[in-house]
């Protein structure tokens, strides 16, 4: 994969780049440079997705996220496992604001 220039990249590329640009910001702070730790994480949900997933100050809140997303069981989670995190609330959220819609009558019956 070529270094996409931000000028030329499309809107998706973009935010292909910033998931992967901000999953590194993170990870490189402690440990494996190539995963988050469970303060890694805490900190990229705090900072990131805060007004997604509410408290994520919450140590249990936290745990339960490192359990679900921690597939191999490394006590890490890698990209792989980050984007797993960041599809299943980009489709929640997707459905959040299907349902708003359709209660307003405002559904868009375009398939």
């Amino acid at each position: 994969m070529s270094n996409l220039n931000s000028e030329n990249a499309s809107t998706l590329e973009n935010a292909m780049q910033l998931m992967i640009q901000t999953f590194h910001k993170y990870s490189g702070n402690e440990g494996d440079k190539y995963t988050l730790s469970r303060q890694e994480l805490k900190e990229m949900l705090t900072q990131e997705l805060g007004n997604y997933l509410g408290n994520a100050q919450d140590k249990d809140a936290v745990d339960k996220v490192m359990g679900d997303l921690d597939s191999n069981n490394d006590g890490e989670v890698d990209f792989t496992e980050f984007i797993i995190l960041v599809g299943a609330l980009t489709v929640a959220c997707n459905d959040f604001f299907l349902e708003y819609h359709e209660k307003d009558g405002k559904k868009d019956d375009k398939k």
